[in-house]
């Protein structure tokens, strides 16, 4: 017999959440496959079986929260079937059809273990619930999230069995009848999203600054280079590896912008691990280019495009967004004309990126029409002052405004 358990996550990650049972009591499972998918607020990680043999028992839903250490499965010896399982919401019936020694189940009308199958519920209060013979369904939750916990189920199971539920208001009634709202649980991620950029909002003297950027020549240098640069390295020259070097130059410039605190103390990074935010469908993650200083365009281009498609295809590592210094953010894909960035965990600086828009301007004593973009730095106030956020935006402004300089700024 071997223990599934949910493996060490990264430093800073404690729990998880079931995304996604791959296997199910009865299946054969070989050593080193892949049995459960984990998610967590940055990656979803996939857990191995470290053993042969047959899964025996599913000790968490999916929809639970596990913790590092925690038991999540058995698996047992001997040969079962490859065949797909009960449907995951009713795992914890299929947990009974593999547990010999317990008592057979009474019927239920189907539509009442289909609304079982669909309430969200620890195991513990799932086999409690069993045990008291209550129907989930029936059971109001006190977390706000909807999650049936044990102390819900014993609370309603010592109530008076003539005590029931008050039902719900007239006009939420109405409301969930006619299809004016639809309720969605949100995603571990989001919750995590959400929970991080408030405390990052009430922990931080935030302030924001902006620039604008004269497009012209870097578009220009790229509109030249491109065709070579792609026959050359396999890889399109994209505006990003313009802006990440750019940020490079201003940072060994304005050290502080490259820093955190810690405690009393801050700490300035020695290196240049710049954080890149992609959107995917499960929210943004900011995967890592390492080392940004030391590589080149190409370099830089095909770095994006790899981290881009693991966030894409949900196959970032944790290692692939850990430990960055500082992060950049383009809303400009998505035609934002201006936005304030919030800073991403313990770093002190982000900039904004936004989309190019051709707007008049002054050059000299004439007006033209230029290819704009307004930038922003976001930065935390308790260790950057406003000449070096002013100093650093208008650093990363000249490098593109000149680009052939940041071959020798960055």
């Amino acid at each position: 017999m071997a223990e599934i358990i949910v493996p060490e996550l990264a430093e800073s990650i404690t729990e998880g959440t079931i995304a996604q049972w791959l296997k199910q009591p009865g299946d054969t499972v070989e050593k080193g496959e892949f049995i459960v998918e984990l998610e967590t607020d940055k990656v979803n990680v996939e857990v191995i079986s470290e053993e042969a043999g047959v899964v025996s028992e599913l000790l968490a839903a999916e929809g639970d929260t596990v913790q590092v250490g925690q038991v999540i499965a058995v698996v047992g010896a001997g040969s079962g079937s490859t065949a797909s399982a009960p449907a995951p919401a009713a795992q914890s019936e299929a947990k009974e059809e593999v547990k010999a020694t317990e008592a057979p189940k009474t019927p239920v009308a189907e539509e009442t273990t289909n609304e079982q199958d669909r309430t969200i519920a620890s195991p513990a209060a799932r086999k409690l619930a069993r045990e008291k013979g209550i129907n989930l369904s029936e059971i109001s939750p006190v977390d706000p999230m909807g999650r049936v916990r044990v102390q819900d189920v014993s609370a309603h199971g010592s109530a008076p069995t003539t005590t029931k539920a008050a039902p719900p208001s007239a006009a939420s009634a109405t409301k969930e009848d006619d299809g004016r709202t639809t309720r969605e649980k949100m995603s571990r991620r989001r919750q995590t999203i959400a929970s991080r950029l408030l405390e990052v909002r009430q922990n931080t003297a935030m302030l924001t600054t902006f620039n604008e950027i004269d497009m012209t020549n870097v578009m220009a240098l790229r509109s030249r280079k491109k065709d070579k640069f792609f026959e050359d390295h396999d890889v399109r020259l994209g505006f990003m590896s313009f802006f990440t070097k750019a940020v490079v130059a201003a940072l060994k410039k304005y050290p502080y912008v490259n820093s955190q605190i810690d405690g009393t103390d801050i700490v300035k990074n020695n290196f240049y691990d710049i954080g890149i935010a992609v959107s995917t469908e499960g929210g943004l993650v900011v995967p890592i280019v390492r080392d940004a200083d030391r590589k080149n365009f190409s370099e830089i281009e095909a770095n994006i495009g790899e981290l881009a498609k693991k966030a894409r295809d949900n196959k970032l590592a944790l290692s692939d967004m850990s430990g960055g210094s500082f992060t950049i953010t383009n809303g400009g894909v998505f035609g934002s004309l201006m936005s304030t960035p919030i800073l991403n965990g313990t770093q002190v600086g982000i900039l904004g990126m936004h989309t190019i828009q051709k707007r008049p301007v002054a050059i000299g004593n004439e007006i033209e029409i230029r290819p704009m973009m307004y930038v922003a730095l976001s930065y935390d106030h308790r260790v950057i002052d406003g000449k070096d956020s002013v100093g650093f935006l208008k650093t990363v402004k000249e490098l593109l405004e000149n680009p052939e300089d940041l071959l020798l700024e960055s």
